[in-house]
């Protein structure tokens, strides 16, 4: 009908000006939700002029419902089903009068609504469900398989926005690279399980000695690196000393045997050891290497007592 045809028009006027105008560009959530109501509105005046709550197009307000649920979040689905609930009657009101407003019709219209409600309910849930498996995927990429750590790539991004956040802040920040001693004689004499252990017990020590704001991850092999926040050189030493006191504290069980784990620290900060992440990484490292000699026992020599 001619009625029908002005709604299509101008709708399709809206979605022109709405997609090439680009209003809320930089908010695309509101952009989204603006939408939704238009499609709302939309579809309300095409039942109205195309055979009200008789209409076999009804079932078009599926399209904004589902759209809500899926893009907007389970608030604004409950609140769209709301719509719809209040637009049926008034389509009803509009088309055939308030005088059919009786319980025949409400009882029809729950028969045509609850649908509606349960499609939102069901969607919303999937949504849910969706997101958490996501979320928990994301966490599985961003560990390291053994330690439970940070792998380097969660690191880099993670160490990014600290280095972005201290230039803005004018404040610093630190590095520690960390190198477990002979895990090579340790895989080659007692085997790989007890490598593997002897890596846990260094990224332990290391989640105990540090803030749950710092970032600790497993630079790969027998090496980690934490990012302290905030920190100035002075107590990035003073971390690492601890590091190096309490790893060698800890004794890796091999049977009757204990093997003593040592490990090599190095620390940089920003910006007194350079203006950029990879600069202070590097720095650390070779503050790592340079502690590494300094410490350098007879080569292969593992320092073991018995029980």
């Amino acid at each position: 009908s001619v009625g029908v045809l002005g709604v299509l028009l101008g709708f399709a006027a809206f979605v022109l000006l709405f997609r090439y105008g680009r209003p809320f560009a930089k908010h695309p959530h509101f952009k989204l939700a603006f939408e939704t109501l238009a499609m709302l509105a939309f579809l309300t005046a095409v039942l109205v002029a195309s055979g009200g709550v008789e209409s076999p197009l009804v079932n078009l307000y599926l399209l904004p419902v589902v759209t809500a649920a899926l893009a907007l979040g389970k608030r604004a689905a409950a609140l769209v089903v709301v719509l719809v609930c209040l637009c049926y009657p008034l389509i009803g009101a509009l088309t055939d009068g308030f005088q059919a407003m009786d319980a025949q019709f409400a009882i029809a219209a729950v028969g045509v609504l609850a649908p509606f409600v349960l499609v939102a309910f069901s969607t919303t849930l999937l949504v849910e469900n969706i997101n958490t498996a996501k979320s928990r995927i994301r966490a599985l990429s961003d560990r390291d398989e053994l330690t439970s750590l940070y792998n380097m790539r969660a690191f880099a991004r993670l160490a990014e926005h600290e280095h972005d956040s201290a230039s803005r802040s004018d404040r610093g920040y630190s590095i520690l690279m960390i190198d477990i001693e002979h895990l090579k004689t340790i895989n080659d004499t007692y085997g790989h399980e007890a490598g593997s252990r002897a890596v846990n017990l260094v990224a332990e020590a290391l989640l105990r000695l540090t803030r749950s704001t710092d970032v600790v991850a497993r630079y790969g092999g027998d090496e980690f690196i934490v990012l302290l926040g905030g920190a100035d050189k002075a107590v990035a030493e003073e971390v690492a000393q601890r590091v190096r006191n309490v790893v060698f504290a800890t004794t890796l069980e091999v049977g009757v045997k204990m093997v003593r784990i040592k490990v090599n620290v190095g620390a940089a900060s920003f910006p007194e050891s350079g203006n950029n992440l990879q600069i202070v990484m590097a720095a650390a490292d070779r503050a790592m290497y340079k502690d590494k000699e300094l410490r350098e026992p007879p080569k292969g020599k593992l320092i073991i007592q018995k029980r």
